[in-house]
C-alpha cells in the first residue's frame, strides 16, 4: 500500500479470492429492519448498556409503585444530578414513565418499555418476521 501524488490510498496487493471451508453454508438474507425500528432498538440497549441505568431500571421495576428520585439518589453513591441523567435517558428510551407531585419526580416502568423489552429477542433474532430474501 501506498499514497500516490494525490494523497490517494492506492492498493497494490491484488485481493486474493477466498474459497470456503467444507460444510459452509450461504448466508439467507434477511430484510434489515426500517430505520425507525433501528434508531428504536439502538436507542433501547444503549440505554441498558451501563451498569448504573441497568440497575436503576431493575431497582424501579421492582417496586410496587411509582418510586420517588430521592430514595433512587439514595441507593447509589452518585450524585443527584448523574441520577437523573441516567433517568433522563431511560426515559428517553421508553422505559420509564415520569410523573410530578410538586417538585418531587416519581418513576415507574414504561408498560410499553416493558413488553418492546419482553419481546427484544424475539423481535431481533427472528428474521421470519420480516420475511427472507437473498441477500
Amino acid at each position: 500500500m501506498y499514497f500516490d501524488n494525490e494523497s490517494k490510498f492506492v492498493n497494490i496487493f491484488p485481493m486474493t479470492p477466498r474459497t470456503r471451508p467444507e460444510g459452509c453454508c450461504p448466508l439467507q438474507g434477511v430484510a434489515p429492519l426500517p430505520s425507525r425500528e433501528q434508531e428504536r432498538w439502538a436507542r433501547l440497549f444503549k440505554a441498558l448498556g451501563d451498569p448504573t441505568r441497568l440497575e436503576i431500571l431493575r431497582l424501579i421495576a421492582a417496586q410496587p409503585g411509582p418510586t420517588c428520585v430521592c430514595d433512587i439518589v439514595e441507593r447509589f453513591d452518585l450524585a443527584q444530578p448523574t441520577i437523573s441523567h441516567h433517568l433522563r435517558l431511560l426515559r428517553e428510551a421508553g422505559l420509564l414513565t415520569q410523573s410530578r407531585v410538586g417538585v418531587w419526580s416519581f418513576y415507574a416502568v414504561d408498560p410499553a418499555g416493558a413488553e418492546a423489552l419482553g419481546g427484544a429477542g424475539q423481535a431481533l433474532l427472528s428474521a421470519s418476521r420480516r420475511g427472507r430474501g437473498r441477500a
